[in-house]
């Protein structure tokens, strides 16, 4: 299955776990408030949701990839 990694925005506090834990750098935490995936990075290996202190992350099933 092809997944992907989404935050909810309103849980996340911006700590920065996530970013550290991506194996490709493919979180980032510039905006100050929340956590955003670049979608054409992540791979849905599910790290930043295991390292997660909030429990914001969850792994989604990538839309438009034939499984």
């Amino acid at each position: 299955m092809k997944r992907l990694a989404k935050i909810n925005e309103n849980v996340c506090v911006c700590c920065g776990a996530c970013q550290d834990a991506c194996p490709r750098g493919a979180i980032s935490t510039s905006s100050g408030r929340y956590a955003v995936v670049d979608t054409d990075s992540c791979v849905g290996c599910g790290l930043c949701a295991r390292t997660c202190p909030t429990g914001c992350i969850n792994l989604i099933e990538r839309a438009g990839i034939a499984i």
